[in-house]
């Protein structure tokens, strides 16, 4: 029996991780095929409703039921609008670790939606899930990126040298070139709250 996840909703205090709907497909379309998305990844270009539709309707099912990993749409607790991307892919459930890819809409950034996202999903694999390690890959050149990780607390590993192909590197879609991919990891005990030194001030914390 393969194992997967199941199909459910992550809450944070902003945002609900959800299962990709028909009615996504021109949101993400417009999303994804966004000039900096296109430079560090690797959707189809141009990225159409077609290839959106496929998404929804064929890619994102069949990692799920083949235990590969899980997509979500980010939306706005508010106004429900799309506003992100969340994708685990390369799931090992034998070792109980999962990679993360994430996507920030273009009318989204700048809100601090990916690092809530990616903390959310972290919390549910850890607690609900039992997972031991989530790893992320960034392209050397993409500093926002690199930032969401930083803010979630991950720790960089090191470096996989011309790992990865980019469109054009840091300005934009063009030819392909390689690059080097950082990779990062976030696991159980890095979401804990450090433990205050002394009781003093455990009792003073506890008051705040």
């Amino acid at each position: 029996m393969v194992a997967n996840f199941p199909e459910t909703a992550i809450s944070t205090e902003r945002l609900l991780l959800r299962p990709l709907e028909e009615q996504d497909a021109p949101g993400l379309a417009t999303m994804l095929s966004d000039e900096l998305v296109q430079t560090w990844t690797e959707y189809p270009r141009p990225y159409t409703q077609a290839d959106a539709r496929d998404l929804i309707g064929r890619q994102a099912p069949e990692r799920r039921a083949l235990g590969r990993g899980i997509v979500f749409a980010v939306t706005e607790h508010l106004t429900q609008r799309l506003v992100g991307l969340l994708e685990l892919d390369r799931t090992d459930w034998r070792l109980r670790a999962t990679e993360v890819r994430y996507v920030t809409a273009p009318w989204a950034r700048g809100e601090g939606y990916a690092p809530e996202a990616l903390l959310g999903t972290a919390q549910w694999l850890f607690e609900d899930r039992g997972f031991q390690r989530l790893e992320l890959r960034t392209a050397a050149g993409n500093t926002a990126a690199q930032q969401v990780a930083q803010k979630t607390g991950a720790i960089s590993e090191g470096v996989l040298r011309n790992a990865a192909l980019v469109r054009g590197g840091e300005w934009g879609p063009g030819p392909e070139e390689h690059t080097d991919l950082i990779v990062w990891s976030l696991l159980p005990e890095d979401l804990d709250p450090p433990e205050p030194a002394h009781p003093a001030d455990r009792h003073h914390a506890l008051r705040h």
